[in-house]
């Protein structure tokens, strides 16, 4: 009999308690699988796959006699169960998808009917069950402060034959042109982390993570080795408090980083979880408004000429291209231009979330079903619980890309403009683009929209929407559930206050 360790999205030995327990029982079964259903969902991708492949890979040649198969989970389990027996099952918890979810639920039945025990253990600060959200940060920071799980010094593993690995062209995933991705495997989760705290890129940490260009050094580039496992939240999360104990007994101008960039890079780690809880405790929140009268409010998505622009970045504005272009080529973009793609996407074109998030979810390397579903959501404005941001793509364009340096690398057909006429091709006067060999709708495409136009219609959709009867009792419920109670404005007593409170026009901000 063996004691079976599934990893799914947890590559790694370090602090895995699946792993360390699962060793004291007995002989331990490693087992990766490839589900090939799973992969065919239509927010997997390419990218997504060659970075989990690559990882567990490493996790195998780092020591692990890990089995892969190829096959439909319960198939697997049939399969193994017959040829070595399976005394438990060992994972870690997964918050995912709705398929992974009933995946799970096909999982817990067949241990169910053979009469094997599948032990699942907390992986993030996450909890299941009714969830007190009064008490959750110091739920959270409870767990993040228990001992990291050793690996196990002595473990007797069963060698079982493995599958080949399927090339992504087996299981339809077509190269979707990423060119330059980050490599997977816990080595390079742990290069980048390293990297962060001690090479200096870390140091104007809190400036230049909003900045398209300075942001894919300044930010820690961790987010995808913390969604495939590659390195445990909580390492990470020790690791940052150890760090800023060392910075701040060092002399200030011996510092790689700050006390307050390591502050605000702890803040987004805990955010992490506190996000996944959302779809952890509603697993709606992938597919459902949140809010019941945003539910009928977008109706267009995949295949409407507004989306298929956005998702391949031709929509005519320069600075959303560059950053859409940018994701297809890397899979990372900063939170900053992350939330303004959700929001002209959501605002601006107004298509349905679940559309421009699926194609979202596709180009993110980093792709975490609770971070990204909870994420898009918020940036939609269909939580209600959240001030909606209408960002303005014109003046994030100035803002964020002075210069222009960031659109002239992603939208080459532009390179030759500058000024005002780079950020807003659309001004140029014929005679202007003709001298810099600009023809819009030829060599670059007309804007899809009046952006100020769109802008102040989302605002009236808004709201009206807003005013709709019950939006407050609705609002309030939603906040008691999943709002944060970190932000002074949001306090546990706001549900109260939220009771006598109308919605305001005032809650809308357009970033103008």
């Amino acid at each position: 009999m063996v004691q079976l360790v599934w990893f799914k999205r947890d590559l790694r030995i370090a602090d895995h308690a699946p792993l360390a327990r699962a060793a004291e029982c007995g002989p331990v079964l490693p087992l990766i699988i490839v589900e090939p259903e799973y992969w065919q969902l239509p927010e997997t991708s390419y990218r997504h796959y060659i970075f989990w492949r690559d990882s567990a890979r490493e996790l195998i040649d780092s020591g692990l006699p890990a089995a892969v198969r190829v096959g439909a989970v319960t198939d697997v389990f049939d399969q193994l169960h017959r040829d070595y027996g399976i005394d438990g099952i060992w994972s870690h918890e997964e918050t995912g998808n709705r398929w992974t979810y009933e995946r799970d639920k096909d999982v817990a039945a067949w241990c169910k009917k053979v009469g094997v025990t599948w032990t699942e253990v907390p992986q993030f600060g996450v909890f299941r069950g009714k969830v007190d959200r009064n008490r959750w940060a110091k739920r959270w920071e409870a767990f993040m402060a228990e001992p990291a799980h050793q690996a196990p010094e002595r473990m007797r593993t069963v060698d079982a034959p493995s599958d080949p690995w399927p090339e992504p062209q087996a299981l339809d995933l077509a190269h979707d042109g990423a060119v330059r991705l980050q490599p997977g495997g816990r080595t390079h989760g742990l290069d980048v982390l390293e990297s962060f705290f001690r090479s200096g890129r870390g140091a104007d940490y809190r400036r230049a993570m909003s900045s398209p260009l300075d942001g894919a050094d300044a930010c820690s580039r961790l987010s995808p080795y913390l969604a495939y496992g590659c390195l445990s939240m909580r390492e990470v999360v020790q690791a940052a408090y150890a760090e800023r104990r060392i910075v701040a007994d060092t002399e200030p101008h011996a510092r790689m980083i700050t006390t307050q960039s390591l502050d605000s890079f702890i803040a987004r780690l805990h955010w992490h979880c506190h996000f996944i809880q959302k779809l952890e405790s509603e697993p709606e929140i992938e597919y459902r408004d949140l809010h019941p009268a945003f539910r009928e409010a977008r109706v267009d998505g995949f295949g409407h000429p507004h989306y298929e622009a956005f998702a391949a970045g031709m929509t005519g504005f320069p600075f959303i291209d560059a950053c859409m272009r940018s994701l297809i080529a890397t899979g990372w973009i900063n939170f900053r231009m992350r939330a303004m793609l959700t929001a002209f996407a959501s605002y601006h074109l107004w298509l349905d979330w679940r559309a421009s998030g699926t194609r979202l979810a596709q180009l993110f390397t980093d792709y975490e079903p609770g971070i990204h579903w909870s994420q898009t959501q918020m940036q939609s404005g269909s939580t209600a619980i959240n001030t909606p941001r209408i960002y303005n793509p014109v003046k994030q364009s100035h803002d964020q890309d002075p210069s222009g340096v960031f659109i002239r690398r992603w939208v080459p057909e532009l390179c030759g403009l500058s000024g005002r006429a780079l950020h807003e091709p659309w001004t140029l006067s014929p005679s202007q683009a003709a001298e810099f060999g600009v023809e819009l709708g030829k060599t670059y495409p007309e804007r899809i929209i009046d952006h100020e136009k769109a802008a102040r219609a989302a605002r009236e959709r808004l709201t009206a929407l807003r005013r709709t009867e019950g939006f407050s009792k609705e609002q309030r419920a939603i906040f008691l559930k999943h709002g944060s109670r970190k932000s002074s404005r949001h306090t546990p007593k706001q549900g109260r206050a939220w009771k006598k409170r109308k919605p305001s026009d005032s809650q809308l901000e357009m970033d103008v």
